[in-house]
């Protein structure tokens, strides 16, 4: 299992991935470039908790903070495990029902 993470535009296409370890997506300078090149698209950013945890870390937290620092429109940020879905819209959290078709990808991505 690995955490894995996409950059989704606003019409919902996978712009660019990439993968971690089990438990943390390390550090990356690729990610941060891929992020600023495709900063006037980019809709959402979503990574997998293939350890079940439907909240967002401490370090996701920081992570956030400095995205929406840095860029001039804050995405959406979400979670995928292997039972559900949570996305943060303009601060609040929510549950998402209805997937999106990329959800099945990157959950075999993480092997879940």
């Amino acid at each position: 299992m690995r955490e894995v993470l996409l950059l989704i535009d606003r019409q919902g296409r996978v712009l660019w991935s990439d993968s971690g370890g089990p438990a943390a997506l390390p550090d990356s300078r690729a990610r941060w470039e891929a992020i600023w090149a495709h900063r006037e698209e980019l809709a959402e950013v979503v990574h997998s908790h293939p350890r079940g945890m439907l909240r967002f870390s401490s370090e996701d937290e920081s992570t956030m903070e400095a995205l929406s620092q840095a860029l001039a429109e804050v995405p959406v940020f979400s979670i995928v495990t292997d039972t559900g879905m949570l996305r943060r819209v303009e601060g609040e959290d929510h549950r998402v029902h209805e997937l999106p078709w990329w959800v099945p990808l990157i959950r075999l991505a993480s092997g879940l």
